[in-house]
């Protein structure tokens, strides 16, 4: 195991591009496989791509609050505190990846937008006080991403009244899905073969840690000079930041108390934003933060619109509906799960999105599910997971950690590739499972 992920990595170190560079090439190939099979013009091909350019503005911009607001927290001296008394339970390089792991892995189960957040700021911290090879870490942190927890939100659609595919499947409570007994098996099955397969992952000759000071992790004022202005104790008052903390924890509290507590992604930077201003000093400590912060959303800023136009031209060229014929025409009853498992992480390749997936190929394949037998639920989680497995290589969700750990995605994708390999197994083998024995 340890020789087949040198090699990868080795693999990957050479000749993988960055992030955007693969971004473009994925454009290239979808725009090529729009004009041969889908039998669309170049024209039109360009003009699918446009109209899905701005598709993912709204998400993007969310993903960009959430990497900035929970970066904004880490910096706070509370949260210092608390991850340093977290970090030092680890002194060994095998502790750290273990408790780097789990935390992760608990936190991408609650929600994965905290989760991403969570895992990146953990790994980097630990990488300051860990002698461990820091691109080993931060896969480690990475890892846990495709667990589909409470968040999972195609489960909890199809949960609830109305759905938009009631007609043709019925509800399908959470019990059967999320919440069935071989899904939390299986969930616990990839937590201990994601510590075991970085257990056995030795340190490389050369090891890369983490590059940053003291400085670069506690709270900064701006550099305004403190004159005794008006202007320059309202900036450096507690007062301002604290008016606006206590009024978005007063909308929380009462957001709780009439609708529950339901963690989406808006509700993960209102709490991030909350406590950020709750917690630092002053105006001027968070503004500082915030500028720290803003560089590791460079990303996501540049790529995600990318991948929105290759949504587009899968869409609207057909490509989809064509590949999942394609799969449902190899599929019988039992098969199904796992048929749909492989078509949802090859799609989600060049659609990435889980909710615009889900819109486009979902209903193909429930409507496929009713038409030959298959089980609706597990049917659902095959689709769930496969939207989850293939994000392990695909630097669209990497992009948020990867701005929080300074590293590019060649950096981790050697041993995420064998983990996809290794986690792959266990799903297929699940649904495999299920369809001969249950």
């Amino acid at each position: 195991m340890e020789a087949v992920t040198r090699f990868s990595v080795r693999i990957v170190q050479r000749y993988l591009p960055s992030a955007f560079v693969l971004a473009v090439i994925l454009t290239a190939i979808v725009f090529v496989l729009g004009v041969t099979l889908g039998g669309q013009s170049p024209i039109a091909m360009a003009g699918y791509w446009g109209d899905g350019f701005s598709s993912l503005f709204k998400f993007g911009m969310q993903m960009v609050l959430v990497l900035l607001t929970g970066y904004v927290l880490a910096l706070t001296p509370v949260m210092q505190q608390l991850l340093s008394g977290l970090t030092r339970q680890a002194s060994t390089p095998r502790q750290a990846l273990v408790l780097t792991i789990v935390v992760s892995f608990v936190c991408y189960y609650l929600n994965w937008g905290f989760g991403m957040v969570a895992g990146a700021i953990l790994a980097r911290e630990m990488g300051r006080r860990v002698a461990i090879h820091f691109p080993l870490l931060v896969a480690a942190a990475y890892g846990g991403e495709l667990v589909r927890g409470p968040s999972s939100s195609i489960p909890l659609v199809i949960a609830t009244p109305g759905h938009f595919m009631e007609d043709a499947i019925g509800i399908v409570p959470v019990s059967e899905t999320l919440y069935s007994s071989w899904n939390i098996l299986l969930t616990l099955a990839l937590l201990g073969l994601l510590v075991l397969f970085f257990l056995l992952q030795k340190q490389p000759d050369k090891v890369v840690r983490l590059e940053t000071s003291d400085a670069d992790d506690k709270e900064t004022e701006s550099d305004a000079r403190h004159d005794g202005s008006f202007s320059d104790r309202i900036e450096n008052s507690r007062l301002p930041t604290l008016f606006m903390g206590l009024l978005a924890a007063a909308y929380l509290i009462d957001q709780v108390i009439d609708q529950g507590f339901s963690l989406n992604l808006n509700t993960v930077i209102l709490i991030f934003l909350t406590l950020g201003l709750l917690l630092h000093n002053s105006p001027a400590a968070y503004l500082g933060a915030v500028e720290k912060a803003v560089g590791a959303a460079r990303g996501i800023i540049v790529q995600f619109p990318l991948y929105a136009g290759i949504a587009g031209m899968m869409t609207n060229a057909g490509l989809v509906t064509q590949f999942s014929e394609m799969i449902i025409s190899l599929a019988t009853p039992e098969t199904f799960p796992l048929w749909t498992f492989l078509s949802a992480g090859a799609v989600n390749f060049f659609i990435p999105s889980g909710g615009g997936q889900w819109a486009i190929q979902g209903p193909i394949m429930m409507q496929a599910a009713a038409a030959i037998g298959a089980d609706p639920a597990r049917t659902i989680m095959a689709f769930t997971w496969g939207d989850g497995w293939t994000n392990q290589i695909q630097p669209f969700w990497a992009l948020p950690l990867l701005g929080v750990a300074g590293l590019s995605a060649r950096d981790i994708m050697g041993y995420l590739l064998i983990w996809l390999v290794i986690s792959g197994v266990a799903i297929a083998g699940t649904f495999v499972a299920l369809a001969t024995f249950a």
